[in-house]
């Protein structure tokens, strides 16, 4: 998408918006202030030390991960364990619960909050039997009309010996081609790192959302400033560069939607980040209400054909 684009897209939507009559019991008001407000990010472009901060507040160690979201959103939650032939992998949850009186499944990426947990789950890391799992989910949803949620937070994909001998990078692509196959709603949300493949694998969806200090990128700062500069000091400096923040991924149109969090991040109120994650969720689902798997597979494939496009 040419640079630029994603803030037309959103005026003209805003200009047909507002031509619209708003009849009784709708929701274009409250479309309207959404986008205004989308737009408001757009027009004001981050500095360097913004960009910063907005990695450093997506790595925080008390920033809420997806279990804690999953404890505040669903109700009735069930997890389900195991990809069926290796191994349960504790870096990604699944299972299904109730949003909002409506049945969901959910995978998720999941970090340790101590020393013993964050080794359990390998720092928020998968191994391939992670997202054989994660397909598994999402093939259940399919099976039986759920939608599907995804909360991504993963520096990335475990690089080790033992996930490469047990076939990570196919798991990777598997798992984005199952979710590019589904007949029912998707929708993700960057809530802390989005990084590279490990990512993506649980983000090829309908709709991407990305709360306001989230990264998401094809590779950590200090992985590029090790290339770049040979030296990872340089974090800083790569991330001004290519620029993983929410704004100027929307402006890419990487993303959809910015969701905003409370003052000084999601770490400084879980409930309240819940609640502005919940809402954002709630009109990502409705908005793709009633669209046929057919249109939503076709909607979605040409979506990620045409991102890096340049025209």
């Amino acid at each position: 998408m040419a640079p630029g684009e994603a803030e037309l897209r959103l005026r003209e939507r805003l200009g047909r918006l507002r031509n619209l009559p708003l009849l009784g019991g709708t929701r274009l008001s409250a479309e309207v202030e959404r986008l205004e407000k989308q737009l408001a990010r757009l027009e004001a472009e981050p500095t360097d030390d913004e960009i910063w901060r907005s990695v450093e507040l997506s790595r925080h160690p008390e920033r809420p991960y997806t279990l804690d979201y999953v404890e505040r959103l669903l109700e009735d939650w069930v997890e389900l364990h195991g990809d069926r032939g290796r191994a349960d992998d504790p870096a990604i949850v699944t299972g299904l619960g109730r949003f909002d009186g409506r049945t969901l499944a959910l995978v998720g990426h999941q970090k340790g909050r101590d020393i013993k947990e964050r080794t359990k789950r390998n720092f928020g890391m998968p191994y391939p039997e992670g997202y054989r799992k994660a397909i598994r989910v999402m093939e259940l949803a399919d099976r039986h009309g759920f939608p599907l949620l995804s909360l991504v937070d993963t520096p990335g994909a475990y690089p080790g010996v033992a996930a490469e001998q047990h076939g990570q990078g196919g798991a990777i692509a598997r798992s984005q081609a199952a979710m590019a196959r589904l007949g029912v709603p998707t929708v993700a949300c960057i809530i802390g790192e989005g990084g590279s493949g490990g990512a993506i694998a649980l983000a090829l969806s309908d709709r991407v959302l990305m709360q306001e200090n989230a990264i998401y990128s094809v590779i950590t700062p200090e992985g590029c400033a090790a290339i770049l500069w040979r030296d990872a000091g340089e974090a800083q400096k790569a991330a001004a560069a290519f620029k993983p923040d929410a704004v100027h991924c929307l402006e890419l149109g990487v993303i959809d939607v910015v969701v905003p969090e409370p003052e000084g991040g999601a770490q400084t109120d879980w409930n309240g980040s819940a609640t502005l994650l919940g809402e954002s969720i709630g009109e990502a689902l409705e908005e793709l209400e009633g669209v046929p798997g057919d249109e939503l597979r076709r909607r979605r494939r040409a979506r990620f054909r045409s991102i890096g496009v340049y025209a």
